[in-house]
């Protein structure tokens, strides 16, 4: 009884995608595009998952917004931090399940 778990339901599944544990190997083309003022006019910055099985990692503390690029270890590739008083918007952009950048063709 103790020994035996039940296979994940697919409510199960999808949620250890969203929380990056057991994530699909295809997320390359994952992408954050981050606005910032610069006092000039807003600046698009844009960083991108670029190779298979790396995704993009959004962190907010109290002063500071980091958006990395890590690993399906968790070892981070790059990283770009932000003043959180200067950031307007961060928009993300997850690559399609199943599409040309998920599988790889773009």
């Amino acid at each position: 009884m103790w020994g035996e778990l039940a296979p994940p339901t697919a409510p199960q599944e999808r949620l250890c995608q969203l929380t990056g544990k057991g994530y699909a190997s295809g997320m390359r083309g994952d992408r954050i595009e981050v606005l910032v003022d610069t006092g000039n006019g807003v600046r698009g910055f844009e960083i991108v998952a670029s190779r298979s099985g790396r995704r993009v990692e959004v962190t907010t503390s109290r002063s500071m917004i980091e958006v990395a690029e890590v690993t399906r270890t968790g070892q981070p590739v790059r990283t770009a931090r932000f003043l959180a008083s200067r950031v307007v918007a961060i928009v993300e952009h997850p690559a399609a399940d199943g599409g040309p950048a998920a599988r790889g063709d773009a």
